[in-house]
């Protein structure tokens, strides 16, 4: 199978299609970030970049039987002005519209943000099918709802598989079930009280070193933080502890100094369920930027399932 992935970034399309087990012989992208195209080609090598979507003649490629893409949505996103298709960024969706005119592919996927109706009838009426609207939440550790319009067959709801903040940390503990859904903007150096306030969902809660025997969570054990607005979470001792704890609760239940933290990039890219060091090899604001942009990939994967299925 031939595949032309336009708006690339990381190519997590790539590894969707490994875990749906679907064969490629040869994958085209379209890309002009520099950082990106970097991870792409140290995780594909095979790759074949073909720079500005609006420099590509489809002559000149060979029969593409799958088309991907998610064009740009920042004209879109209800996070955003909504400035639509006439937003520069997200007037490239028409490209993505005429090369699937061009390539005539078996099937294509186009992803997008969640959007006002009236924006999703323009793209369906031009791709001549509905979204269906997946959250990331059923099979990751993030709340990211997206549009998807496919013609790939039979695709349904992803089975909830129960994956929860604290289950992709590195370290610490967290006050949500799931993230708030990372963006290109995840952090730029902001000052971390500052960025607490806006972005609280996505931060981490950093018990500072000690040593323990037998610390278990005590979820009926918390303590309220309202300069942050949080609940700390309490912990069980049940053998000896060596580092100071703020609050005794009550006989043997504490809650621990902790610090706050953003999440770590191996932390985005298993939200994203992407392997871990995926992106590494370029800076961490490189990193949470192409993560922030990047697909779900076992949503994608989920997907794709589906083209075995249509063959």
């Amino acid at each position: 199978m031939n595949v032309l992935s336009l708006f690339d970034g990381i190519s997590c399309g790539q590894v969707a299609l490994q875990r749906a087990g679907v064969s490629v012989t040869q994958y085209f992208v379209s890309e002009i970030d520099k950082h990106a195209i970097s991870i792409t080609t140290k995780n594909f090598p095979n790759t074949i970049h073909l720079g500005d979507i609006k420099n590509i003649v489809s002559t000149s490629l060979p029969r593409i039987d799958l088309l991907i893409g998610g064009s740009p949505c920042q004209g879109f996103s209800f996070a955003g002005k909504q400035l639509n298709f006439n937003d520069p960024r997200s007037a490239l969706f028409f490209e993505y519209v005429r090369l699937l005119n061009e390539v005539k592919p078996s099937y294509f996927l186009l992803e997008n943000v969640n959007m006002k109706q009236e924006y999703q009838d323009v793209i369906s009426n031009l791709l001549k099918c509905a979204p269906i609207k997946i959250n990331s939440a059923l099979m990751s550790a993030q709340n990211r709802v997206r549009l998807y319009w496919t013609n790939i067959p039979d695709i349904t709801q992803p089975n909830d598989r129960g994956i929860y903040l604290e289950d992709i940390l590195e370290s610490g503990v967290v006050d949500k079930d799931k993230s708030y859904c990372i963006d290109a903007n995840y952090w730029k150096g902001t000052p971390l009280p500052a960025y607490f306030e806006k972005h609280r969902r996505q931060l981490v809660f950093q018990p500072l070193a000690c040593s323990e025997r037998g610390r278990r969570l005590n979820p009926d054990a918390t303590k309220r933080d309202d300069k942050h607005g949080i609940v700390v979470r309490g912990y069980e001792i049940t053998g000896k502890k060596t580092c100071a704890l703020t609050t005794v609760q009550k006989d043997n239940l504490i809650t621990e100094n902790y610090e706050i933290r953003k999440l770590t990039p191996i932390e985005c890219e298993r939200l994203q369920t992407l392997p871990d060091n995926y992106t590494a090899g370029v800076s961490n604001t490189q990193r949470y930027k192409m993560l922030g942009n990047a697909w779900t990939v076992d949503v994608m994967a989920h997907i794709f399932k589906g083209i075995n299925e249509g063959i």
